[in-house]
């Protein structure tokens, strides 16, 4: 297996809330079938799927598929201000603050914040990861 992630699915239980809430992030939504929305990313896409459907595709039943799955999604920026900037932009779209921004043991700036389904981001700005041109993240530097 190659070390890659193609598509990250998250469960929504409101297709169109979800999307306007990430739409309001400032992302911008791929053509595509109805019923999955889809935002390219740098090298892989995050696809919203509707939380009945994703459990009948697993043959599960809605209710087994929600809440803190112990994984956050992190998005890396250059710069502590930039991380206060989206932090509270994740607020005004709707999000619900868990952690606010903060330096950290490590030398690091970080922060938590829950989209309207409940998936835990992390937004951080790594000084010793840094960023790429395009804003690609390697651990240890791009």
């Amino acid at each position: 297996m190659d070390q890659r992630v193609s598509l990250i699915t998250l469960a929504v239980d409101d297709l169109k809330a979800s999307a306007a809430f990430y739409e309001a992030l400032g992302w911008t939504r791929e053509p595509g079938e109805e019923g999955i929305v889809a935002f390219d990313l740098i090298g892989q896409t995050i696809g919203l799927y509707p939380r009945a459907d994703l459990a009948r595709d697993m043959g599960l039943e809605p209710s087994d598929v929600g809440g803190f799955s112990g994984i956050t999604l992190a998005h890396n920026l250059p710069s502590n201000a930039e991380v206060d900037a989206l932090y509270q932009r994740f607020l005004d779209a709707g999000g619900r603050g868990i952690k606010a921004p903060h330096e950290v043991f490590w030398g690091g700036y970080t922060s938590y914040v829950a989209d309207l389904d409940g998936h835990v981001w992390e937004l951080a700005c790594n000084p010793f990861s840094p960023l790429g041109p395009k804003g690609e993240f390697q651990w240890g530097g791009a």
